[in-house]
């Protein structure tokens, strides 16, 4: 199980801290022997996430820390004539909220690109199409963001759907998810993709009924196409970087496990956060073919912490909604199937293994319930090869990403192994219009189990999956608090018991993500000694009503004391 020193450093925070920290409170909290402080925070409700003192009125803040928790009066020693006071006005506070798994240059891409994100049918889908091809100048027309479960044609898009609005130029759009893709006769042949190609391992060339490429492309198949699509270079690439940072901050994160990063992008995301241009934390998690460069220098460390890479991120297998997940049993609406698998169990091992004797933390997608059992079998066999003593960090903290549908069998295994469950509460949300369907009422009792989960030990790290999802702070924290669409919907059978009280929904987003990092000393809580990363939300998250919950926006972010992002 989870060890019970871990389990009330989470709740209580780091060192005990409180509201006076790891400090001598004859000197940190008494107003007679204190200095101005660069900035200072109230006029609003504060949470701390401190269980013996979970609010506050007042926050002072010196040099990026933490100096002073406490009572407006008490606070008015640490206003100077260079302080800047920061009037919440009515807003809330909390500590940082932590995206712990996104794609910041997809975020980025999402931005400058097709962006398909609410297409509502397979001829809204065409009319946007070909309202990009108006633009004649584009060699290729790419996106991404369709997910075509709740569409009224009730199937996925085809080549010769695209090809109605665009057959010259090659048309590559990708599904929401980031697993599938759909492209058009044009992209097809550019791309060399026949009757005859065969389906690559972890991969499917989807068929029409004479036997030739439909179109929809799965997981491995999709790599020409990625290819021909090409990957924004050199001065673009910071770029998105920027943008999609900057947007991360906007939607209320103040820190991001950035994942399936090429590890010389570590390089450009550590220029910005050198030239100030880095509005969040990032947490890197590499591509397994980094693995190497990633052993060679961990834990990489830039900009004072503002950017730090230490992991490595594989998949085991795909996505539901592409029915590329692998499960234990054929999927309910295609019989024929149970899933891919995108990892060999040798090779797996073998990396598992090294990456305990170089203190490598490793982040495994597992969204099938056999992926996720293939992947906690693994990670045990891993832990019995390579014994606490052997290894370079005697507790790993790897994460599971997603962990969305499990056997329930396996459910207590992630607290009794200590393997974090990194989920994404918007995938919840959205799957239930169409998860059902896809595995069948019973197997829902092992899906999105954040409750059965925690109650059995386990600690889950809170994110968005941007930009498979919106990636906005306020819709996770919705889902996990009420686990509805944001229209209030959700049938009977989609487990409402296992929303989260609104105290526990904060952890995932606040001290267990950065339990995740290893940073829970100086992240996750708002105590004295720790960095000065808050998120401000304009309407009390821990008390309003479900449904204003919805309709929460964020106001401010601020990292390091300083506000990176404020609303107009």
């Amino acid at each position: 199980m989870i060890r019970s020193a871990s389990l009330a450093m989470l709740s209580l925070g780091a060192c005990t801290l409180a509201l006076t920290g790891c400090f001598d409170p004859d000197t940190v909290n008494s107003g007679a022997q204190s200095q101005a402080a660069d900035a200072v925070f109230t006029g609003g409700p504060i949470y701390t996430g401190v269980e013996s003192q979970p609010t506050a009125e007042f926050i002072a803040v010196d040099d990026g820390r933490i100096v002073f928790v406490g009572s407006a009066r008490d606070g008015q020693a640490y206003i100077g004539d260079g302080t800047n006071e920061v009037d919440l006005d009515g807003a809330t506070l909390f500590p940082g909220f932590t995206d712990a798994h996104a794609h910041i240059i997809g975020v980025g891409e999402r931005e400058r690109s097709l962006n398909l994100e609410g297409t509502a049918s397979i001829e809204d889908l065409k009319a946007r199409v070909a309202e990009a091809a108006a633009d004649e100048s584009a060699s290729i027309i790419a996106g991404r963001g369709w997910i075509e479960t709740h569409w009224p044609e009730e199937r996925f898009p085809t080549a010769a759907d695209l090809d109605e609005v665009e057959a010259e130029r090659p048309v590559i759009l990708m599904r929401a998810d980031g697993h599938a893709l759909v492209a058009n006769t044009a992209a097809l042949e550019a791309a060399q993709i026949t009757a005859a190609t065969p389906d690559p391992e972890g991969g499917a060339i989807l068929k029409d009924e004479n036997g030739q490429p439909n179109g929809m492309i799965i997981d491995t198949a999709m790599a020409p196409f990625a290819a021909l699509a090409g990957e924004p270079d050199g001065a673009e690439r910071e770029t998105l970087y920027r943008l999609g940072a900057e947007v991360m901050a906007s939607q209320g994160w103040t820190s991001v496990h950035d994942m399936s990063v090429p590890y010389d992008d570590v390089d450009i995301m550590a220029g910005l956060a050198e030239d100030g241009e880095l509005p969040v934390r990032v947490s890197v998690y590499a591509n397994p073919e980094d693995y190497d460069a990633v052993a060679a220098r961990t834990p990489r460390m830039h900009a004072e912490g503002r950017v730090i890479a230490r992991g490595v991120k594989f998949y085991m297998d795909g996505a539901l909604g592409s029915r590329g997940a692998a499960l234990l049993e054929p999927y309910d609406d295609a019989p024929d199937t149970t899933g891919l698998f995108l990892s060999e169990e040798e090779r797996a091992e073998a990396m598992m293994q090294r990456a305990l004797e170089d203190g490598v933390q490793l982040a495994i997608h597992a969204i099938g319930d056999a992926g996720n059992r293939n992947v906690l079998n693994w990670m045990e066999d891993s832990f019995e090869a390579v014994p606490a003593s052997e290894r370079a960090v005697q507790d790993p903290r790897w994460r599971v990403e997603h962990a969305q549908v499990l056997h329930p069998d396996d459910i207590p295994r992630f607290g009794e192994m200590d393997v974090i469950a990194s989920m994404q509460p918007s995938h919840a949300i959205g799957d239930l219009h169409f998860a059902a369907s896809r595995i069948g009422y019973n197997r829902l009792e092992g899906a999105y189990a954040w409750r059965s989960l925690i109650e059995s030990g386990a600690l889950i790290s809170g994110g968005s999956d941007a930009p498979v999802e919106r990636g906005e702070a306020r819709i996770e924290f919705y889902a996990a608090a009420v686990r509805r669409d944001l229209e209030g919907f959700a049938d009977d059978h989609w487990n409402l018991d296992q929303a989260l009280d609104r105290e526990t929904a904060l952890k995932l987003f606040t001290i267990w993500p950065a339990y995740a990092t290893f940073r829970e000393d100086e992240l996750g809580t708002i105590e004295v000694g720790k960095l000065a990363d808050f998120s401000v939300f304009d309407r009390d998250l821990m008390t309003v009503p479900d449904a204003e919950l919805a309709e929460a926006r964020p106001v401010m972010t601020v990292v390091d004391g300083e506000v990176v992002w404020r609303a107009e």
